[in-house]
């Protein structure tokens, strides 16, 4: 079993994404991830979707999605080299005595404080699936208030397409 991302170009039309989630439910496909914004052609949306499985599955899961009247193209992006990005949001309790810490871990991981409170901060991190584990895993002992993360979204690197 194998992460595969997959980026499914379609039609920008209310009920798209219903029927495109709804199309791994019924089939038993776990969706890790999906994100889901416009694309660079006018009317066409772009989502991006993380799941797990062997290549027989990702092979039914194309299959199946073209099957699919607003599905215009799916792209395997995992199959060539790709960037992938997550956000999240983590507010974290920081009381004065331990906010030189926190900002010590913002800083390490290249993120920034967006909203400070009078007991909390709130951090904003960007960077692939694994770093926001990371950085979620070391704010846990300072104990985290809230976590809102985005999903991936990515492209191929380079002229692939």
């Amino acid at each position: 079993m194998k992460k595969h991302t997959i980026a499914v170009i379609v039609n920008d039309q209310p009920g798209v994404l219903q029927r495109v989630s709804g199309l791994f439910g019924r089939r038993g496909f776990n969706i890790e991830s999906i994100t889901v914004g416009s694309s660079e052609e006018s009317g066409l949306s772009r989502m991006v979707i993380v799941t797990t499985g062997d290549d027989h599955t990702l092979e039914q899961i194309t299959k199946q999605l073209y099957k699919l009247i607003d599905v215009i193209k799916v792209i395997d992006l995992s199959s060539n080299p790709m960037v992938s990005r997550e956000l999240a949001l983590i507010k974290v309790s920081a009381e004065p005595s331990s906010r030189p810490e926190i900002l010590g871990v913002v800083e390490t991981f290249r993120a920034a404080v967006v909203d400070i409170g009078t007991h909390s901060l709130m951090v904003q991190v960007v960077g692939d699936t694994e770093k926001i584990d990371a950085m979620i895993e070391l704010m846990k002992p300072y104990g985290i208030k809230e976590i809102s993360r985005t999903g991936v979204t990515a492209l191929n690197r380079g002229n692939a397409r």
